[in-house]
């Protein structure tokens, strides 16, 4: 929370540091200059290095004082943008293919570097959490337009977890030459992005399904069918059941017929379980965290081994989710993933059916005496 309050404070730690080195420099050269005074000797060359010196002062100062001008001047005209307009920061994620993290892509419309400074940006989500200072350094533009479009940027960033994160809001910084200044407008932003799991080199085992869906698909071990029981008809006094093929009348006056149980040479999905039960009380420290990323990038890459495979896989969550619509199948079960969390709703034993499951993946949290009653 201080952190958040600290991004209002105009002056950066630059200019701590510029102030400090003065004062030394001031300090170091003002004795110096009064020994030298003192002195008999002259340098025919000290009114020469002294202009060359005050040049090089006047020079840097006007540069810097420019830079610093103008960055009031962009934060000015930024205001007025933002309050005519309503412009805000535009930023979109993408997902680095192969690598941990997320590109972020950010366009703030009309604004206007300063001379030789910077245009940067910061969000912050779940609370007061913040990512890193990002750098919007490249102009945009129309193709329809001659004038530029804004500034942008894309800029990997990288986050603790593997799960969905909600932005609250977000800060532009517009900055000199030197990061004197990190003057901040607050941007009132909001959206949902999530960090998704990585790939991890697995040892591979073969996986066979166990249920079908068509009889398009022919396995090499034939999937065992159990049997079941169909109650096709209440029966009540004074009924003829002799009428009736099936001459099977239970005790109770009902009529029950047994699918009996075949061996089935079709199959053609791979059910895959994974859970993320726990019993454990504490799950909310940092230990708990780093499992459970660890034990998304196994689940995720578990899925995509099984998805290069000729059946089609069918991931079951033992969590109730509000998923969008992904793209692709792949997409949805690597959100759904992310953005699953340690729970005690719903043990093993009630999550996983052993008929149709093919794989199923469980943790060190899992409760080891469910896992004796499925197996």
């Amino acid at each position: 929370r201080i952190r958040y309050y600290l991004q209002y404070f105009p002056f950066s730690l630059n200019a701590f540091l510029l102030g400090i080195a003065l004062w030394i420099c001031f300090r170091l050269v003002k004795p110096a200059v009064a020994a030298a005074n003192s002195t008999e000797e002259f340098s025919s060359f000290a009114p020469l290095i002294l202009l060359i010196g005050q040049t090089a002062l006047i020079f840097i100062v006007l540069l810097v004082g420019i830079s610093v001008l103008t960055t009031f001047i962009s934060w000015l005209n930024y205001i007025w943008l933002q309050g005519k307009y309503g412009y805000q920061l535009e930023f979109a994620f993408r997902p680095m293919n192969g690598k941990k993290g997320l590109w972020l892509e950010t366009l703030l419309r009309r604004a206007r570097r300063p001379f030789l400074g910077f245009i940067k940006g910061r969000l912050y989500y779940d609370g007061y959490k913040m990512t890193d200072k990002f750098t919007l350094a490249s102009n945009r533009r129309n193709p329809q337009k001659f004038w530029r479009d804004g500034v942008g940027g894309k800029n990997a960033i990288e986050l603790p977890d593997i799960k969905e994160y909600s932005i609250e809001g977000g800060f532009v910084y517009f900055e000199d030459m030197l990061r004197l200044f990190s003057i901040p407008v607050k941007q009132t932003v909001k959206g949902h992005f999530y960090q998704a799991p990585q790939t991890v080199s697995l040892e591979e085992r073969e996986s066979q399904p166990r249920k079908t869906e068509d009889t398009e698909t022919r396995i090499e071990q034939l999937r065992r069918v159990d049997g079941e029981y169909l109650n096709y008809k209440d029966f009540e006094s004074g009924d003829d059941v002799r009428r009736v093929v099936w001459k099977v009348y239970a005790k109770n006056r009902e009529l029950v017929v047994r699918v009996p149980e075949i061996f089935d040479p079709y199959a053609s999905h791979v059910y895959l379980y994974a859970s993320f039960h726990t019993s454990l009380k504490q799950t909310g420290n940092d230990f708990s965290a780093e499992m459970l990323n660890y034990y998304k990038n196994r689940v995720w890459s578990v899925f995509e081994t099984l998805a290069q495979k000729d059946f089609e896989v069918r991931f079951i969550a033992d969590q109730q989710l509000n998923i969008a619509e992904q793209s692709s199948t792949g997409e949805y079960v690597k959100q759904v993933i992310s953005n699953s969390g340690w729970h005690a709703d719903r043990d093993l034993a009630e999550y996983f059916d052993p008929r149709y499951g093919s794989v199923l993946c469980i943790s060190s949290f899992n409760d080891p005496e469910e896992l004796r009653q499925i197996m």
